[in-house]
């Protein structure tokens, strides 16, 4: 029987890396900067870290429905 390694088990490396290009691809989306463009008050002085997360979560929470 195979084991599966718990997430905590895992090397975590490369995820920076993995995260850092990720967020870059998803604040070069039109999506995005569209929603920029909608929330530009509410974003006023957060990263572009902050910007990314808080878009992916209203963007699935989006989807949820």
């Amino acid at each position: 029987m195979a084991q599966i390694q718990a997430s905590s088990d895992r090397p975590f490396a490369h995820d920076s890396e993995i995260w850092s290009s990720l967020k870059y691809a998803i604040a070069a989306s039109s999506g995005f900067q569209r929603w920029q463009l909608e929330h530009d008050t509410q974003l006023h002085g957060l990263r572009l870290e902050q910007q990314v997360q808080r878009y992916l979560r209203e963007t699935l929470e989006t989807l949820a429905y």
